[in-house]
């Protein structure tokens, strides 16, 4: 068989510190050759202070995401890209929430992490964005991201492979040029498929690449009920609890709205 390499992309954590140790143990189970987290460490969910030691004893590479770039620099919002009030209105409270409650070492940590890793991997180059090359807070939703915009953003970014996520929802699509872009999901909260389980996705790098979404089955109901001790709105834990999105809504395109149940 010719050499592979295996790698482990993490998207969101938002706090769930139970699910990314959950990940964590089955992509080293799998033989995976690296690990990679690609931002928003906080949010959402409760005690954000418990994630970030969990990534470095587990020697994960670690990007920003808008959450990072925000906290670390002392924003008063995350700059999650959301235009609607209700979107706006829930995402100052998990912003807000862990502002309070991540420390300043943490803080200054954040500072230190890029916006983006370029990888070489068997003779690709593979690029680990949070939103998209463009800007950290894009949307790159699978319905509304015709091959064309995709090919060329690529291209410009001089990348074989792109690895993004910020829009919680796990998608890949290969390209007509063989380039490939792929959404690892996020591992903080459901994919509002009705399911309580999360994702990550594992890329294998041969002679050619085949993308794998992980489910991730964790304690839903011991974060449940650590949200409900911290307070964190009803809307988060409703969502962890179902697997349907109740927050964040008006931000999906039709199709990836029409799959969840509001």
């Amino acid at each position: 068989m010719p050499d592979v390499t295996r790698l482990a992309f993490f998207g969101g954590v938002y706090s769930n510190s139970l699910a990314l140790e959950a990940a964590l143990t089955h992509a080293k189970r799998s033989s995976a050759d690296g690990l990679y987290a690609l931002g928003d460490f906080g949010g959402f969910g409760p005690h954000p202070d418990r994630v970030f030691p969990i990534l470095l004893d587990a020697g994960v590479e670690s990007i920003q995401g808008n959450y990072e770039e925000s906290l670390s620099s002392g924003a008063e919002d995350c700059h999650c890209g959301y235009t609607d009030p209700r979107d706006n209105h829930f995402a100052q409270i998990s912003y807000d929430y862990t502002a309070r409650k991540t420390s300043s070492e943490w803080k200054r940590w954040m500072r230190t992490l890029p916006k983006t890793r370029r990888l070489e991997v068997a003779g690709r180059k593979v690029l680990l964005v949070h939103g998209s090359p463009r800007k950290i807070n894009e949307f790159l939703w699978e319905s509304t991201s015709p091959v064309s915009f995709l090919e060329k953003m690529l291209a410009d970014s001089d990348a074989d492979v792109l690895v993004c996520t910020h829009t919680g929802l796990p998608w890949t699509r290969l390209l007509p040029s063989g380039r490939r872009v792929v959404n690892a999901g996020v591992l903080g909260r459901p994919a509002n498929d009705g399911r309580t389980n999360v994702w990550y996705a594992r890329l294998t790098f041969g002679r050619d690449v085949s993308v794998e979404f992980v489910p991730v089955e964790y304690d839903h109901e011991e974060l449940a009920r650590r949200m409900r001790e911290e307070r964190l709105p009803g809307e988060f834990i409703e969502t962890v609890s179902t697997g349907w999105w109740t927050t964040c809504l008006e931000i999906l395109p039709a199709k990836e709205r029409e799959r969840g149940r509001y």
